[in-house]
Order: C-alpha cells, then structure tokens, then sequence
C-alpha cells in the first residue's frame, strides 16, 4: 500500500489536526498512514462521526466501527502521515 501513496505529500500529526472542519473548512482523517479527504461526506459534514472526530489518526478506532476499513475507498487519498 505504502508505494501507492509514495507521491502524496507529507504532512504532521499537527496539521492534520488544523483539519478538523472546525479551524478550517478541510475535513480530514488518517488510517493506516494515509490521509484522506472526507469533507464531501454528509456524516462528516460538521467534522465529526459519531463519536470520532476529524483531524486524528482513526486507524486504533476502525476495530470498533460497523464497517470495515473498504469505507476509504470512497475518499480521495491526499496525503500520508511524517513519520
């Protein structure tokens, strides 16, 4: 998976956190390393789903979601976690 993402820019835990559709108009979260754009989706419209919120890394939380990590498929990939 990592070489799929190799051209995606670089970005910190710190600005993905500005991310968060509330000190920004960007609404984004992180699995498995990869940042992904989910401003488009209407349960994310106010920067949070359920009981996650935008601007983290949601990869330890997927465990315990209704749905599997296929869910990012939907999202365009726009970044990946500096390591």
């Amino acid at each position: 998976m990592e070489n799929e993402y190799a051209h995606l820019p670089e970005y910190t835990k710190s600005q993905l956190a500005l991310r968060n559709g509330q000190d920004r108009d960007e609404i984004w979260v992180a699995y498995k390393g990869i940042i992904y754009d989910v401003k488009k989706s209407r349960l994310w419209s106010r920067g949070n789903h359920y009981e996650h919120w935008a601007g983290q890394d949601l990869t330890a939380e997927l465990k315990d979601a209704p749905h599997t990590d296929y869910v990012f498929d939907k999202f365009e990939a726009i970044g990946r976690i500096k390591k």
